[in-house]
């Protein structure tokens, strides 16, 4: 029988710290209840004592969300651990993990310790965290770059004191798969007390390579992987879950072991977590991107006709991917809607519903089919999208090749009315001079894209911004058949980030 692999998802932790890809309560809450779904082991909810808004966030999730272990990340000092216990002492066996560098490179130069100091301190920090309780995560930052024989020493000595579960982390993402491999062997040859403790790897992607590492790491014994939705996470991501587990259950010839993941949800949860963060999935991303199942040369699209197994290693159906989502138009009713959005994952509240339902209506009067892809733009605009300080009531914009370009817009902007007109080098460009104006932002454009959710011409459009001010990058996200109307919602969503996010600052402050 195969052993099975322990899927740790850190989205919520270390994926919320991609650029621009924070997230308020109110998303992190229907995140993890998504991922409950998807039955990940899990759930790390976040770093408590990094903000009020985190704790908060951490302790919502650990109250109210069950059927996974809710985790919750600290530093080795006593202030961190007691203030995630905190967070989380009303969760279902709620597992603190706590942290701490090993490699002399962070000794030196970022904690300024030697190993002795480094040893005691990772002992206490552990036997703290194990007076709440017995589910205990110690991670050895910089790992992959440590000396063997020392993270071997940490490790027994965190595990006598009560640790339960040990992370090896490739933080910098600069191990090779066989080299990462040889490592995790090495420390269940040469940790005598190994077999108390479930061994863990993290693994960054630095050099494209998390996966790998993380499959290599389960072959020489690794029993938990520390993942994210999409391989969101710092500099170049994390060990992609979708991947990681797809490759475990194409491959069981193989792999000999499993997840208990619930691959039917993988991609919803990707759309979620895409439409979330605003964080676009590329197109030829593995599992989940647009072209993961597409078939363009002739020859291919003759075989999987024939015998889908021809070409396709892995059934679309398998990871939630619909093959016949044409089925709803502006004839439809509440309750097709309702089971379509069901399907795709999502379980909308009725008062949500009602705001879809007539979102619905008004985008099917324009398009005479409705795809899940149009549907996803919709929950995005009418639930999931962040808290409005900004909202648009109108907008006009005028254009041509003989015409200069004009906007016209009018915001609701903290309960009142305000319009505003401007010319610009285009219609986008005088749009966005127009609520620039009217918000009193000095925040720059970093990023701009703009892309059909679906084919033809009444297609909606979706555009993707990336805003900075003040240090803090947002991505924001609209869609709507009027690529211009598309634009003011993404660049207005923008805004409403970096709203968001300095009122967690000032509250981080007080």
């Amino acid at each position: 029988m195969s052993e099975k692999i322990i899927i740790f998802d850190t989205t919520l932790r270390d994926g919320e710290q991609s650029p621009g890809a924070s997230m308020n309560m109110q998303e992190k809450f229907r995140l993890a209840q998504q991922l409950v779904k998807l039955k990940v082991d899990v759930i790390e909810a976040g770093f408590p004592v990094a903000s009020p808004g985190d704790f908060e966030c951490v302790r919502n999730i650990a109250e109210h969300v069950r059927g996974a272990q809710i985790a919750a990340l600290a530093r080795c000092n006593v202030k961190d651990i007691d203030r995630a216990w905190e967070a989380l002492k009303a969760g279902e066996n709620p597992r603190i993990h706590t942290f701490l560098a090993t490699s002399d490179i962070h000794l030196q130069h970022k904690l300024k310790m030697n190993r002795d100091q480094v040893l005691e301190l990772a002992v206490a920090s552990v036997r703290h965290a194990a007076k709440y309780t017995s589910n205990v995560e110690f991670s050895a930052e910089d790992a992959s770059r440590s000396d063997l024989d020392f993270v071997c020493k940490v490790f027994a000595a965190v595990i006598d004191a009560g640790a339960t579960t040990l992370n090896f982390p490739d933080t910098t993402g600069y191990a090779l798969p066989d080299e990462f491999g040889r490592k995790i062997a090495y420390l269940i040859e040469n940790i005598p007390n190994i077999h108390k403790a479930v061994l863990s790897v993290h693994c960054h992607n630095d050099l494209g390579l998390a996966v790998a590492n993380s499959l290599a790491a389960i072959n020489h014994g690794a029993r938990q992987v520390e993942s994210t939705i999409n391989g969101l996470g710092e500099r170049a991501g994390n060990t992609a879950m979708e991947e990681l587990v797809m490759v475990v259950r194409t491959r069981a010839d193989q792999m000999l072991v499993h997840t208990d993941i619930v691959t039917e949800h993988i991609y919803p949860t990707s759309r979620l977590v895409s439409t979330i963060t605003g964080m676009s999935v590329q197109a030829n991303k593995a599992i989940v991107g647009a072209n993961a199942f597409a078939h363009e040369s002739g020859i291919h699209q003759d075989g999987v006709l024939k015998e889908r197994t021809t070409y396709e290693i892995m059934n679309p159906a398998d990871v939630g991917i619909s093959t016949g989502n044409i089925v709803l138009g502006k004839h439809s009713g509440r309750h097709a809607l309702k089971d379509r959005i069901a399907a795709m994952g999502y379980t909308l509240k009725d008062d949500e519903l009602d705001r879809v339902f007539a979102r619905f209506k008004e985008v099917a009067d324009v398009k005479k089919e409705m795809f899940d892809e149009d549907l996803e733009a919709i929950l995005m605009d009418e639930v999931l999208r962040i808290t409005e300080t900004f909202s648009l009531v109108h907008l006009g914009a005028m254009s041509g090749n003989k015409s200069l370009p004009t906007a016209a817009v009018r915001l609701l902007i903290d309960g009142k009315e305000q319009e505003k007109a401007c010319i610009g080098i285009g219609p986008i460009d005088a749009c966005f001079r127009a609520i620039a104006e009217l918000t009193q932002t000095k925040s720059k454009l970093l990023y701009f894209s703009v892309s059909s959710i679906t084919g033809g011409t009444d297609a909606q459009g979706e555009v993707l911004v990336r805003i900075e001010d003040e240090g803090k990058v947002v991505v924001g996200q609209g869609a709507d058949p009027d690529i211009i109307t598309a634009a003011a919602k993404a660049y207005l969503n923008g805004l409403n980030r970096l709203v968001f996010l300095k009122r967690e600052t000032m509250r981080q402050g007080c």
